[in-house]
């Protein structure tokens, strides 16, 4: 304090002391003895400003404002009365204010230029700039002036080193007194990134109020973590709804709400009217507010995290609120702010009283200013001297360390709410996390917080293909299972998450068209609406440069051919169709013929046994061909057992050669056409490899449209096209030598266009545009040598020939590739499902899901293998012969019951009936004349007896003659 200034309080003490001398004459005793007591306090009151005036320390401050910040204003407010209030910290301030407002960063650095001239001219230049200024050029342009008059300077701008342009790499003696601390508003949202690491959270969507600024941190916040998040600002009601809708969209689960109280309540009571409250979301409220958290919701579980003061801190936290009206909201940016100030005007004191202020500093101004060459103070430490401030924390202790790594070190209280019915039940503390760049939090209990996070739900998309991925419905809802779901759930054994799968829009794996547009799986997780492909998904070049894969989970497969199952056409009596029906007719009529010419020869030639029987009566066979006997004779001649006897007469006999000759010729040739006919249907193999294919066209043969096997042949067929065009300018080049160019002649084309000869006519044959109508003509193929052959995946082929014995797999697999999953470019899963994949493999899991889907599959059938065909004749083709033996048996079974009936039941004919009575005939007698029949043989013959006849035996009566068959005797005995 200046000299007037002491002349002036010493008059006035001297004043008061005469006052009090006259004063003290007029007073009784008592009054005399409370005047004196007054008197002695108000000297004693004096002589402390006194004291306190001589030892204070004047900083002058240039206070940079933004019309945004309130809180910052009336902060500072409290400061300064703060200072004025405790004399003991011997502090003075000359305060000059420049305000920010708006986004002119030129307009305000005319302000600080004016502003520090006119200090400068009247020999009080600022000591030290405290910047409340936020974020954006304005606070930019405060750094570059600062940084340019080398003025020390602390501020509360958000952002970390990166953020800070103007400061960015501050080395040396200038990093000392330029000094950024970050508000809390900047280090909560930290919190976020803590929470994500800590569940494993795969997707976030982050909203936020006024009242955390989040523009530099929309890069920053999750850098270099594995999660998918959009942020955005929400200040109504009907963006609140447009944020979640968002969400819903991109199939974000997990949410994080960074703003007051008010706001938090507004989003959750929007969300519980989107039915954003189950198993599959999880919701976080950090605020800065102390609070308890409100939400017009049903029921939901909501992670609370708040700031709450050291303990060592609230007795001055609720002094300075009582005392000093430290009351604006939030309560933890307007203490960091007070301390913020105070903090930084003790260590300009300390400096200032330490005499290591720069003895030049009133000499610098904005005229000076030379943008080659900015001006830095040496020995000017301020950072050190704010680390050795003795004043207490008003909240929680500072941490000074480099621009951007400097902030209060708070503590947030996380809490576990449980609300039912707009009513918070309960609210359960599950940790903290102290305030920092990457701290993590602290947990009573790890599962509670796990368990709170939204399940991980990962959107799977796949094709329908057998028996990778097999969908069925039950209840009107699908569901799938298979080789790859099997997989899938194999590796949630090593990766914790769940999944929602659908099946691509088109069922389609994904290829590019010319324009480089994808369609299918990889079309889904080109544009994130799928975060895992999964099936029978081809490794291929085109497609690692949009997606990443894993390692493969299953072995190289490739293109095979499929055809119609060979088969050998079977008939119970397909004996008979080695002839034609003409042949078999003409042959009848043969028999029976050839049957009535031998009866009818037989008949009528004086020389056959009927005729002539004196003749042949001493011939051992006596065989006279009626009608019936030659039949019979006709049918066995055509056995290996032979007719028997054949005819006497020499008709007869020539009738009989020529039918054995006829015979013999029928039988050859039926039986050299019936093993031919069974050898040839074997061995018409006319496909066995691809080659094969190609050089005939007599099957047509193609892929279906848009598969991958379309894909080989189209491209081999370009390559070709290409290869031909290369050797064509190459032959036809004009610049070539005579001896280059004869080098290059040849009679035969060089490079192969088998590929483009296929693709020619595959699309001659027509692509079928599923694998239905692929299917539905193989079937319809008349054989093996003429129809459709279907060209495709080779596991498609292979299970189509397991559950179906419609079809078989010609050739060798060409063109393979391994299986993998796909995941989105960058994606973490692709490490996380390596690491499962091949742990599967070593444990031999990946062969057990082959043998459950291949091996033991309920829909394999069982199929005559091609190589038991070929073995003999089968009973399909035969069996019609046992027919005929059991038709022939019963048929003989049916005659035998007609004899017996006949001859048992039939009424015996009596004499009478005959015309005449019974002859009796001697025993050695031989009657020439009579014939029962009525009909005489040609000359002297035995008669031929319908009926027995009575003989006389010589020894006794008269006896029939009885048949030695039971049932002629008994016939013959009822007679």
């Amino acid at each position: 304090m200046n000299r007037e200034a002491r002349r002036a309080k010493t008059a006035e003490v001297s004043h008061l002391r005469d006052h009090e001398t006259e004063t003290s004459a007029m007073l009784s005793p008592a009054a005399t003895t409370t005047g004196i007591a007054t008197l002695t306090f108000f000297i004693l009151w004096v002589c402390f400003q006194t004291a306190h005036s001589q030892s204070a320390t004047t900083i002058n401050v240039m206070l940079i404002k933004e019309e945004r910040n309130d809180i910052a204003r009336m902060a500072f407010e409290v400061t300064q009365d703060y200072i004025k209030r405790n004399s003991k910290l011997g502090l003075e301030m000359n305060v000059y204010k420049v305000t920010e407002s708006g986004s002119d960063a030129k307009l305000l650095l005319e302000n600080l230029c004016e502003t520090f001239n006119a200090s400068a001219q009247a020999g009080k230049p600022p000591h030290m700039i405290l910047d409340t200024s936020v974020v954006g050029v304005t606070s930019e342009a405060v750094k570059t002036f600062s940084k340019a008059l080398g003025i020390p300077t602390l501020s509360a701008s958000y952002g970390q080193e990166g953020d800070l342009r103007q400061w960015r790499a501050l080395e040396g003696e200038i990093a000392k007194y330029l000094l950024q601390i970050n508000p809390p508003a900047d280090i909560i949202p930290e919190i976020v990134r803590s929470i994500v690491k800590l569940q494993n959270i795969s997707s976030a969507g982050i909203v936020f109020d006024e009242s955390f600024v989040m523009d530099h941190k929309y890069k920053s916040l999750l850098l270099n973590v594995p999660t998918r998040h959009i942020m955005g600002q929400v200040r109504s009601i009907q963006e609140i709804r447009n944020q979640l809708t968002r969400f819903k969209e991109l199939d974000i689960v997990n949410f994080f709400i960074l703003g007051s109280l008010s706001t938090i309540k507004n989003v959750l009571t929007e969300a519980n009217g989107m039915k954003f409250f189950d198993r599959k979301y999880a919701w976080h409220a950090i605020t800065q507010d102390k609070g308890p958290l409100k939400c017009d919701c049903s029921n939901a579980t909501i992670l609370h995290v708040k700031p709450e003061p050291d303990p060592g801190s609230k007795e001055r936290l609720d002094n300075l609120k009582t005392s000093y009206n430290l009351m604006e909201e939030p309560e933890i940016t307007s203490v960091f702010y007070f301390d913020f100030f105070l903090r930084g005007l003790l260590a300009a004191k300390s400096l200032l009283e330490k005499a290591n202020w720069p003895k030049d500093y009133n000499k610098t101004s904005c005229d000076d200013y030379d943008e080659n060459h900015d001006f830095v103070r040496k020995d000017l430490d301020l950072r050190s001297s704010l680390r050795e401030v003795k004043e207490p924390y008003s909240y929680a202790p500072f941490l000074i360390e480099s621009n951007g790594k400097s902030f209060m070190e708070f503590n947030m209280k996380i809490e576990k709410v449980v609300i039912v019915n707009s009513i918070a039940e309960s609210a359960e503390a599950i940790g903290t996390w102290k305030a920092g760049l990457n701290n993590p939090i602290q947990t009573k209990d790890q599962a509670s917080m796990r368990n709170f996070s939204a399940v991980t739900v990962y959107r799977v998309v796949t094709v329908k293909q057998k028996p990778f991925v097999i969908e069925t419905f039950e209840n009107g809802k699908p569901k799938y299972s298979g080789y790859c779901i099997d997989l899938l759930e194999e590796i949630r054994s090593f990766v914790h998450f769940e999944y929602d799968i659908y099946v691509a829009p088109d069922n389609a794996y994904g290829n590019m068209d010319a324009s480089g547009n994808w369609n299918g799986m990889i079309k889904e997780l080109i544009e994130k609406r799928a975060d895992i492909g999964l099936g029978a998904l081809s490794v291929m070049a085109e497609r690692e440069n949009v997606v990443d894969f894993t390692v493969p989970y299953y072995d190289l497969v490739g293109i095979t051919i499929m055809m119609k199952k060979q088969t050998t056409q079977t008939s119970l009596f397909k004996f008979l169709t080695v002839l034609e029906n003409e042949v078999w007719l003409c042959i009848l009529a043969s028999y029976f013929f050839t049957s009535f010419l031998m009866w009818v020869f037989d008949r009528w030639s004086p020389y056959s046994y009927q005729n002539n029987r004196e003749k042949y009566k001493n011939d051992e066979e006596k065989r006279e061909f009626n009608l019936k006997e030659c039949l019979w004779f006709c049918m066995t001649s055509l056995t290996p057992q032979g007719g028997g006897e054949a005819p006497k007469n020499l008709s007869g006999r020539l009738v009989a050669a020529t039918w054995w000759l006829f015979g013999f010729i029928i039988i050859a040739s039926y039986t050299a056409n019936l093993a031919a006919f069974l050898t040839v249907s074997r061995l018409d193999t006319p496909i066995e490899s691809l080659d094969d294919l190609a050089k005939q066209y007599k099957i047509r043969y193609a892929p279906v449209n848009g598969s991958e096997a379309m894909t080989y042949f189209q491209r081999m067929a370009d390559i070709e096209e290409r290869f031909y065009e290369i050797w064509k300018d190459m032959s036809l080049n004009d610049s070539l030598t005579e001896v280059e160019r004869a080098k290059l002649a040849v009679w035969d084309y060089p490079v192969s266009d088998k590929y483009t000869k296929m693709w020619q006519a595959m699309k001659e044959a027509g692509l079928p545009a599923t694998l239905e109508e692929a299917l539905e003509r193989v079937r319809s193929s008349q054989s093996t040598s003429e129809g459709f052959a279907f060209l495709g995946d080779a596991t498609d082929i292979k299970y189509l020939e397991m559950t179906s014995c419609d079809f078989q797999i010609v050739g060798d697999e060409f063109s393979r590739k391994p299986y993998a999953i796909a995941v989105q470019q960058g994606s973490p899963l692709k490490d996380q499902f390596n690491n499962a994949i091949l742990q599967l493999l070593n444990k031999r899991k990946l062969e057990k899901l082959k043998e459950k889907w291949w091996t033991e599959n309920n829909d394999r059938k069982e199929c005559d293998k091609q190589e038991e065909q070929s073995d003999g004749i089968s009973i399909h083709n035969i069996g019609g012969v046992f027919i005929v033996i059991f038709v022939g048996i019963g048929l003989a079974c049916i005659t035998l019951g007609m004899e017996y009936w006949w001859y048992k039941y039939k009424k015996p004919v009596s004499p009478k009936q005959v015309g005449q009575p019974a002859q009796t005939i001697p025993g050695n007698a031989t009657n020439k004349q009579l014939s029962v029949t009525g009909l005489m043989d040609y000359g002297s013959r035995e008669p031929r007896a319908r009926y027995p006849i009575r003989r006389a035996n010589a020894n006794g009566p008269l006896d029939y003659d009885r048949p030695s068959f039971p049932a002629q005797q008994e016939r013959l005995s009822h007679w």
